[in-house]
């Protein structure tokens, strides 16, 4: 067991590992765990239970109730910084000197507070927050919901400037790690991709009967690409489109009933998905926008064949050579009648394990995230 102890501050519990952030959160934890690290965790509670598989991976695991409700909303702070403040996570990090790492601007708070001061604070980046947002509040229809993603945006620009005091940025995609550069030319960024599930290499050989797309459902972006691609894809086509995610709402449920070729699968463990996933012919992967890195388009890298996406689902990711790309939705219906009839063959296969053994390795990206953290202390 090593000497090096480090407090990870998460924005939700996480475990299971079943959507986007906590993905890099969690498997992160196994990769250090792996290297020795002595882990303490703090997590932000609203919904999910406490869990003994973290009380494995770490030295400590500490729960905190977040602040939900209008008084956050209220504040000039970010709704997703305010409603996560809390004076015992600020009292349980006093105890020691150990190095900080803050996952997402949700859990910075604390990350300008003098009481951090000799610290060293590393800054977890997931998405440009201010971008995220903005995204939100073009795509949703709710005119409340709108408004608050547009209040959030500008908050969240505003609170963008407290990275300043960030002793180490950890960015998640090239594009994301450009951005915080030139607006943070001052502080050591650096590139670290998201840690995934996927330690093995399970991508099959031949042909699959259907077309994949995959994505929590509940999500505004998700439910937008899933509507664009049965609208303006599959509808018409004799190809089967799967559409597989957890919470799909009862508009998507009816627009899928409409349609023959297109079927639902919902609510599914990770095994369940990751079979999907490696027997699907095509798993098409489209979003309308290119923040941060998307975590389904490793796994469906690590895991399956034909992978089929717009470019902003590969922007920044330094991945374009591995995917078939496609620039609107006649582009992306022809890709598809053509990517049918051809076998995914092992030269395929020994490429893309190739590039992604070299840049998406776990075990490497913690090596890289512990020397950054812990050489010359």
């Amino acid at each position: 067991m090593s000497d090096n102890h480090l407090h990870i501050i998460s924005f939700d519990v996480p475990w299971p590992p079943n959507y986007g952030g906590v993905i890099d959160v969690y498997y992160k934890l196994v990769a250090l765990n792996k290297k020795g690290i002595r882990i303490h965790l703090h997590c932000f509670q609203y919904g999910r239970e406490e869990s003994r598989v973290l009380e494995n991976l770490c030295e400590s695991v500490q729960y905190y109730q977040r602040k939900s409700g209008i008084f956050s909303e209220l504040s000039i702070k970010p709704y997703i910084v305010r409603s996560r403040r809390s004076e015992l996570l600020m009292d349980n990090l006093s105890h020691d000197h150990y190095p900080i790492l803050f996952e997402g601007l949700h859990t910075c708070s604390f990350l300008s507070d003098p009481r951090l001061n000799g610290r060293k604070k590393i800054y977890r980046e997931s998405n440009i927050e201010h971008h995220y947002y903005f995204h939100l509040f073009k795509a949703e229809k709710n005119i409340f919901k709108k408004f608050f993603h547009l209040s959030e945006s500008l908050k969240l620009k505003l609170y963008q400037k407290k990275l300043k005091n960030a002793d180490l940025m950890l960015t998640i995609s090239q594009t994301d790690t450009e951005y915080l550069k030139k607006h943070f030319p001052n502080n050591n960024i650096q590139y670290i991709p998201s840690f995934h599930p996927n330690d093995k290499f399970a991508v099959l050989p031949g042909k699959g009967e259907y077309a994949l797309y995959h994505g929590k459902l509940s999500v505004m972006e998700n439910l937008r690409a899933a509507e664009f691609l049965i609208k303006k894809v599959f509808a018409g086509l004799k190809k089967k489109l799967i559409i597989a995610g957890l919470e799909p709402p009862s508009g998507l449920r009816s627009l899928i009933d409409k349609h023959k070729n297109v079927e639902l699968a919902e609510d599914l463990d990770d095994e369940q998905m990751f079979n999907l996933i490696r027997n699907a012919q095509i798993n098409v992967l489209v979003t309308f926008q290119a923040t941060g890195l998307k975590l389904k388009l490793l796994n469906t890298l690590f895991q399956g064949r034909f992978c089929l996406v717009n470019p902003d689902m590969v922007q920044g990711t330094g991945l374009e050579s591995l995917c078939e790309i496609a620039e609107n939705a006649d582009a992306l219906r022809n890709k598809v009648e053509g990517l049918f009839i051809k076998p995914f063959d092992l030269a395929k296969i020994e490429a893309r394990k190739t590039i992604l053994q070299q840049n998406y390795s776990n075990q490497k990206n913690s090596e890289k995230l512990i020397s950054l953290v812990f050489d010359g202390q």
